[in-house]
């Protein structure tokens, strides 16, 4: 999607022309093909070319017709998922990255993908024979699932990247060589029938709850994303962004922070957020007088940030009520607004003190486009907010998203300029699936490592490993857990990463939260959540943490900074991404869980001045320069705030407004003379 208006519509807005500062469409798709495995498709030509696009609608049509008129039995559902996405997956992603791979298909990946077909229909082909001798598998079974499970992996290297393919992999090898490992990962290992058959013959495996929800929830939502997108959304966002923020301190980092925490609710990639409102905002950045390093670290810290914002949280929130059970949609969502909140607000008080400290001022009027003309296309929201309603009100999540895709053709027909041809439908639908093709083969391959820690005790075995390690010590387990999810993320796409992280350190987390109750007790839905956001948060800041910090990396691309510093930059700017985890498991208050309106408010006031105080230590400014000591101080003082038990949060707010008034009374005049929001 181009970040571009038309020469005619920006003069219409009271827009500058555009300059050589922004960045074309063919460098974002350079940039997108070198950091987002997702993007690095085959560009191809002639009859191919139409096979692939019809392959694709096929896809949509098929997963909209079960979605409308109830899904096939769960083996089918998603075994003709699964088939549809290996096969477009080796016919658009090439093997290598060479030039000659990207315009013509090699001929043994028309070989994988009628394979691919093959392993898609056997289900619906065998579904008799298969179920009536269900825990016995023949040979022909074993040859299918043995080819279900390599095209899985390689598939997933292609259209995902290395990182889930290795961990996969060496999952698979954990499930026959258990017995040759030290310590509490011993278990008595698997011959290959039995890891086959759990692999393609369970609803524990490949065919398991991943690609379950990846073939019901998120493919709607992928193409309610792709009808947004259709509309010019996108584009709207970011003029919406700038004639809210633009003119305020430092705006065009604020227009990033804003523009992206949008973008969020239709994309499931941080990488794809860096690029699509980066190569709008990053220039308008260096332009007003930020360092290259420093204005990529804010679009990717933003972008990333998109992941954690309800309601669709990078897909991975109909994950997550599948994986926590007994729960509804609404209720993540819920659970999760006020920590995405507080991490925005986190980045934008660092930007804030930032241009104060640099002397930046806003855009100019001139810069700024006419908000009356923005206003005119707020209509596009409706369908966003439209959904929120139907979660809100209890609509079941497919039917909201259907309803999502209905209202946006409507509102789209509100403005020739945004009205839905059958044409661009057509399109949509397209995209939508090829969209939703990295996160099948993602999930497919993260219901490889559940399969394998079903099977062999893993998580279990992770969990006492880490609390045994910790000593008991709750601050240590979230530590040790930290560091995992961390590691486990870098370089995985939403989805696959929370599969990753939640099965494998969210348990450590809950075996900690309920050493005191009586064995087998239910895990209570608070203890769940909070783990669960916990490992999730991690996994999704590994896109923003050296040395694999993708969003990071992709940013510098279009900043010209150094892409390392520039990861460092971005860890500094989400540091309430590392702090606000930590608060809820302590403090579920601020997941609107069984809590009070004044417990909930107090935690909010004092979370906001933490943030603040940790800002201006880690900044270096605040109404003027903050000294070393003074830093130092407004860190720990931030600390204290955030942290939500005993005495700490009341000597954090008395400290909070002595800093305040010490800052006020001596604060610099010449402070740029823009709105100071």
């Amino acid at each position: 999607m181009s970040n571009k208006l038309p020469p005619e519509e920006r003069e219409e807005m009271k827009m500058p022309p555009e300059d050589d500062a922004y960045i074309s469409e063919e460098k974002q798709k350079e940039i997108l093909q070198k950091y987002d495995p997702e993007s690095n498709t085959r560009d191809l030509g002639g009859f191919i070319k139409h096979v692939v696009f019809f392959g694709l609608l096929a896809f949509s049509l098929f997963q909209l017709y079960t979605a409308i008129f109830g899904q096939y039995t769960a083996y089918i559902q998603r075994s003709i998922h699964l088939g549809f996405a290996l096969s477009l997956i080796f016919i658009l992603f090439p093997a290598f990255k060479r030039k000659g791979e990207r315009h013509k298909v090699a001929f043994y990946d028309y070989i994988l993908a009628l394979l691919s077909v093959g392993v898609g229909l056997y289900w619906p082909i065998m579904y008799d024979d298969l179920v009536f001798r269900i825990g016995r598998v023949t040979e022909l079974d074993l040859v299918v699932g043995i080819l279900a499970v390599l095209l899985t992996l390689e598939a997933t290297r292609r259209a995902v990247g290395l990182p889930i393919t290795i961990i996969s992999s060496l999952f698979l090898a954990y499930a026959f060589f258990g017995p040759y490992f030290p310590g509490f990962l011993r278990h008595r290992g698997q011959d290959l029938d039995s890891v086959i058959q759990l692999m393609f013959y369970t609803t524990d495996g490949i065919l398991g709850t991943p690609i379950s929800v990846s073939a019901t929830f998120i493919f709607v939502f992928l193409l309610f994303g792709a009808f947004l997108v259709k509309t010019g959304v996108g584009q709207y966002f970011n003029d919406l962004a700038v004639s809210l923020a633009g003119h305020l301190i430092g705006g065009p980092a604020k227009v990033a922070i804003f523009s992206s925490a949008l973008q969020g609710t239709i994309s499931g990639s941080s990488v794809a957020n860096v690029v699509t409102s980066g190569s709008y905002t990053i220039p308008m950045m260096k332009k007003l007088g930020y360092k290259k390093e420093f204005a990529g670290a804010v679009e990717a810290t933003a972008s990333t940030g998109g992941q954690i914002m309800p309601p669709i949280m990078g897909a991975a929130a109909f994950l997550m009520v599948e994986f926590i059970g007994g729960i509804t949609y609404w209720e993540i969502a819920k659970a999760a607004a006020i920590p995405a909140i507080l991490y925005f607000s986190g980045v934008w008080i660092m930007t804030h003190f930032e241009a104060k400290r640099l002397g930046l001022k806003g855009l100019s009027k001139e810069e700024m486009p006419n908000r009356k003309e923005v206003l005119k296309k707020i209509y596009l929201l409706l369908p966003i907010v439209a959904i929120i309603f139907f979660l809100l009100i209890g609509v079941p999540t497919m039917h909201a998203a259907l309803y999502g895709i209905v209202l946006t053709i409507v509102v789209s027909a509100f403005n020739k300029d945004t009205r839905l041809s059958f044409k661009d439908m057509v399109h949509a639908l397209v995209d939508g699936a090829r969209t939703a093709l990295a996160v099948a083969a993602a999930t497919a391959a993260a219901g490889i490592i559940v399969g394998v820690v079903v099977k062999t005790g893993l998580g279990l075995s992770l969990a006492n490993g880490l609390v045994s390690a910790s000593g008991g010590s709750i601050l240590l387990t979230l530590f040790f857990t930290m560091l995992a999810a961390i590691v486990l993320g870098m370089g995985s796409p939403t989805t696959a990463n929370y599969v990753i992280t939640s099965t494998i350190a969210a348990p450590a987390i809950i075996t900690l939260l309920m050493l005191d109750e009586p064995a087998g007790a239910a895990v209570p839905i608070v203890v769940a959540i909070s783990a669960h956001l916990f490992v999730f948060y991690f996994g999704i800041i590994a896109d923003i943490t050296p040395p694999v910090a993708l969003a990071a990396f992709a940013a510098s691309g279009i900043s010209g900074g150094e892409p390392i510093r520039t990861g460092f930059i971005a860890a500094k700017l989400a540091a309430a991404a590392f702090i606000i985890p930590y608060m809820f498991v302590l403090s579920p208050a601020l997941l609107m869980i069984d809590t009070t309106w004044s417990e909930l408010t107090w935690v909010l006031i004092t979370a906001f001045a933490g943030m603040i105080a940790v800002g201006a230590g880690l900044i270096g400014y605040w109404y003027r320069k903050v000294t070393w000591i003074e830093r130092i101080i407004a860190l720990a003082t931030g600390l204290a705030l955030i942290y939500p038990e005993g005495i700490y949060s009341y000597v954090g707010a008395v400290v909070f407004i002595v800093l305040w008034a010490i800052q006020w009374m001596a604060r610099d005049k010449k402070v740029p003379k823009t709105s100071e929001a």
